[in-house]
């Protein structure tokens, strides 16, 4: 396996997004519902790429280190090899929340590889809260 901060934008969002819905699940999962439409229902929120920016953007005014900032802003400006969006849960959003929200998966990737876990689920736990409008934005 490469370093994390070998990889680029796109194929740590590809291991964040993995990471990120197996959190989400156990989270709704967590609500107590066990049928599968509601707890789809419910993971929109936290999957979609306008919930996903929407957490990230508050979590760079506070909330990131000096490093994990500067590795978003990368993955945000990283340029896509393509420009057709094929994610279910991008599908409909602007441009710029996809980007935000690549961003929010590589971030969650790096962590995810650097076996920072601890942090990794602060992250998480904290962007849920964002999410759900528990924290501040």
């Amino acid at each position: 396996m490469p370093e994390p901060n070998k990889l680029n934008a796109s194929a740590l969002a590809f291991m964040g997004d993995a990471i990120y819905e197996v959190y989400v699940r156990k989270h709704v999962l967590e609500t107590g519902s066990v049928h599968a439409d509601a707890l789809h229902r419910e993971s929109v929120k936290y999957v979609s790429a306008e919930g996903q920016a929407r957490a990230i953007e508050a979590l760079m005014e506070n909330g990131l280190t000096e490093d994990e900032a500067k590795l978003v802003k990368r993955a945000r400006n990283h340029k896509a090899s393509s420009s057709k969006r094929t994610k279910a849960s991008h599908k409909g959003s602007d441009i710029m929340t996809d980007k935000w929200a690549t961003a929010f998966e590589a971030l969650l990737g790096y962590l995810y590889l650097e076996g920072n876990i601890e942090r990794l689920e602060e992250v998480i736990l904290r962007s849920f809260g964002i999410i759900e409008g528990k924290q501040n934005e």
